[in-house]
Parts: structure tokens; sequence; C-alpha cells
């Protein structure tokens, strides 16, 4: 099938798996038919739940016992052996079987997995973990998110191309706007990486994007800015920030909205616009995280949510494609 994006999937990764995993293929394929997916795992407990729910034309399950379990550190899983589910998902990409490996099980295990099968994009030394964040006007890519916790210069230059790139492949229209993450809008601001990151970025000129300079932490919703970079400690310290303060703001809305009968009676009034404030901030619409930097994307799918959640990471799977993510970084790094 030349036509279909093949996706290989770890059904077993993640909380819930593989019924969670299966749910978010049967639920995508409902509203996408590009998509062809190799399911990796126990094939009776895949069968089991996939059975009847879709044309049985757009997937293929090759079986395994194996799995790599939440608790294994990435040595422990790359030890485990090459029969993992993975481990057999990431290789079926290496052999050019699947376009693109999606995974909802440890994190850690899958980057190292991924780095022993998958080789580095040329003048690229280190790879980064990038996902999609809602703004006031549409959505950021940030990166690195926690891949690496030391970075070069260097390192930061390819993460903005990177970004830029994953941009580009999912809003094929438009132009990013790139900015490093920073404790201050100033030339001065930052430490010796992060200032000689901005003149090597603002002597660069790229046709790729727009370098806008520094971005503080209390602009990163703004909107302004469509990629915003950083080294992996101070991007995963930047994301829990936002996760936590997301999950505190609707808590206290929640709570204020039902402690009293004006406020249930509010809510009541106020229905259609609280599920609008509650959809923009569903973290399973933004489910997703892509490892770029190796000569095959990886994605890494949240393991604690649900299959609408898996769902659409398998959108944004399709979106990576077909946008040639790949191709548009070779051509601009």
């Amino acid at each position: 099938m030349p036509d279909l994006i093949k996706i290989a999937v770890d059904a077993m990764g993640g909380d819930g798996s593989p019924k969670k995993i299966i749910d978010g293929i049967i639920h995508n394929s409902k509203s996408n038919n590009q998509n062809f997916f190799k399911i990796f795992g126990n094939k009776d407990q895949i069968y089991k739940n996939i059975k009847n729910k879709i044309n049985e034309n757009i997937y293929e399950i090759i079986h395994t016992n194996n799995s790599v379990k939440s608790t294994d550190t990435p040595l422990e899983a790359a030890k485990r052996g090459k029969d993992t589910s993975m481990w057999l998902a990431i290789e079926s990409v290496k052999k050019k079987e699947s376009d693109i490996v999606i995974s909802a099980g440890n994190t850690g295990a899958l980057l190292v997995i991924a780095k022993l099968n998958l080789k580095m994009i040329e003048n690229i030394d280190k790879p980064a973990l990038s996902a999609l964040w809602p703004n006031k006007k549409g959505m950021s890519v940030v990166l690195d998110l926690g891949a690496n916790i030391e970075c070069s210069s260097k390192n930061l230059v390819d993460f903005s191309i990177m970004g830029a790139s994953l941009y580009k492949s999912l809003y094929p229209s438009e132009n990013p706007n790139v900015a490093l993450l920073n404790i201050g809008s100033e030339e001065l601001k930052g430490n010796e990486i992060i200032k000689e990151t901005f003149q090597k970025l603002n002597e660069k000129k790229s046709q790729n994007f727009n370098f806008c300079g520094y971005i503080e932490g209390n602009e990163l919703m703004n909107g302004d800015v469509n990629v915003i970079v950083s080294d992996g400690f101070t991007g995963n310290v930047a994301l829990k920030t936002a996760e936590g303060t997301a999950n505190f703001i609707t808590s206290e809305l929640k709570e204020a909205l039902s402690g009293s009968i004006m406020g249930k009676i509010s809510s009541l009034l106020n229905m259609a616009n609280l599920n609008k404030f509650k959809k923009r901030l569903d973290p399973r619409l933004y489910n997703g995280a892509i490892f770029i930097g190796l000569d095959t994307p990886v994605v890494k799918s949240h393991g604690g949510t649900d299959f609408i959640g898996f769902s659409n990471s398998l959108d944004v799977c399709n979106r990576i494609i077909k946008g040639n993510l790949i191709d548009k970084i070779k051509d601009n790094i």
C-alpha cells in the first residue's frame, strides 16, 4: 500500500496497554484513512481488542511476548533483548519497513533504543525531545524537553533549525519565529553558551525561520514566538511548571464553581465557555512528543494518556511524514 503512511506502533508501552493503544488506533482510523499500522506486541491480546473493529487491510500484527517495563532503566531495557515490542517497532523503521515509530512506553528506554538503532542526521551531534504547546494564537514547538541536560551553542543552533523544520512540516504555510529561552530579553543576559548561540543565530540569517532573540518564561504562551529553544534541563523545568500551573488553575476553577450554590448556577450559565476553556487546556489534544535529530522521527506518546490522546499522537505521526520533516532538516542544517 504505497500511498499509506506506515506507522510502527509499540502496542505494549504505557498504562492500560495494549487496549488503550488499540482503541487509539481504532479511533484514529475513523477520521483518517491514510495510515497503515504495523502493531508490535502480544498477538492474542492485540487481536482480542481489534478484531472486527477496523478494516484488516490497514493493519498488521507482529507478535512478541517481550516488552520494556516502565520500571526498566534504559540500560536494562536495552539488555532485555532485541525482541521487545519497542525494539522491534524501532527496527521496523530502521529497515525502512515503516515510515515512523510511536510508543507510549518508557521514555528513557525509547530514547536509548532509538539511538542504538537509528543514525543521526549528518552534521547533528545530539537529538532533541520536542513537543507542541498551546499559546494565545495557536501552537508552539518547544525543545529540548529533557534529552540533553547540557548543550553547546552548536547544539542549540541545531535545535533551532530542527524546531523550525518541525514547525514548518506541521504548519507548511507559516515561516516560524524562533527564540532562545532565557532569564531576560537583553543581549547581555544569560550564560556564555546562550549568548554565543544568540550571536550565531543572529548572524545566520536563515530563510527557514526568523530569529527573534530571547524569550522569558512569562512570555511562552503569548504566541509571538513559534519555536522556543533551550537546553534539556531548562526545557523540562519549563514543561513541568506549565503542566503544574494548568492543573492548578483547572482545579481552583472547578472548586470555585462547585463550592457554592451561586458557583453552580454560574457554571450552568457559562457551560459553553467553560467547555471551551476545558478543551483548550486538555493535554490529550497536544499529546505526542517528537524525538528529532535521528534519520527517522520517533514519537513518544504520554504513558498516562487515554485512547483519544494516543489517537492525536497518531495524527502527529501522519503530519510529520506528510510534511517531510527529515528532508526539511537536511536541507537547512
